[in-house]
């Protein structure tokens, strides 16, 4: 009896039955799965399954040995060791210099506050000083206006005072004409009375005259001191 020619269908099926049950999947066995087939075709079909459905081989585990496994580990510690001391010293400046800069940036900060603080207190003075220079300004031109009225307070009095002078002056030269023009009077009534009555009539009644005459110059006079005292009495009150 001849073998009857396995498809690949048929070789297939057998080999995942095979491999599913977890057996192993061989031309022999694949073969007894089929119950026939030439091992030649089997193994042809078997190929083609397998590049398909086969999983890949495991690579080799590449096992060290313990000694180069802990020489390896020394090589790479010491290599650790010496290509970061540069890091670790790049590392330790880095930290010198930043803690430089917070102290610096501390300072700074403090003086910004100083000065925060000085400006403040400028400000605040600058605005009392321009309050106080307000507060003089307004005084003063109260006093230029207070100065300015006593001043013409003053002229005015200054003029009436010196009206008073130019009155009492002209009364004292109305006065003085008065006298003189009396005199004159005096001496041609007292000449004509001395020719119609006699010297020694004229003589009296020229004494009369002067009597009421020097009554007249006293009275003036008393006028006189009286404005005098008026006139003082204004320029006390002024000053």
């Amino acid at each position: 009896m001849q073998d009857q020619t396995p498809t690949f269908e048929e070789v297939a099926a057998a080999a995942g039955a095979l491999h599913n049950d977890g057996n192993p999947v061989t031309v022999e066995a694949v073969r007894d799965a089929l119950g026939s087939g030439s091992p030649s075709v089997i193994h042809k079909h078997l190929a083609a399954w397998r590049a398909d459905n086969a999983p890949p081989p495991e690579p080799p585990k590449a096992e060290i040995p313990e000694p180069l496994v802990a020489a390896l580990a020394d090589w790479a510690r010491q290599f650790a060791e010496q290509s970061g001391a540069g890091n670790r010293d790049r590392l330790a400046q880095a930290e010198s210099d930043l803690e430089a800069l917070a102290r610096s940036g501390e300072m700074l900060e403090a003086e910004r506050d100083d000065l925060l603080s000085q400006l403040s207190t400028a400000n605040a003075l600058a605005a009392e000083r321009a309050e106080q220079i307000e507060r003089l300004t307004i005084e003063l031109r109260d006093a230029r206006e207070v100065a300015t009225n006593a001043l013409v307070g003053k002229a005015k009095d200054q003029l009436a005072i010196d009206g008073k002078d130019r009155q009492l002056a002209d009364l004292r030269a109305q006065l003085e004409r008065s006298v003189a023009s009396a005199a004159s009077d005096s001496d041609a009534r007292l000449t004509a009375e001395m020719e119609l009555v006699g010297a020694v009539t004229a003589r009296d009644n020229y004494a009369s005259e002067l009597k009421a005459l020097r009554a007249q110059l006293e009275s003036l006079n008393a006028d006189r001191t009286a404005l005098r005292a008026e006139v003082d009495g204004l320029r006390t009150r002024r000053a």
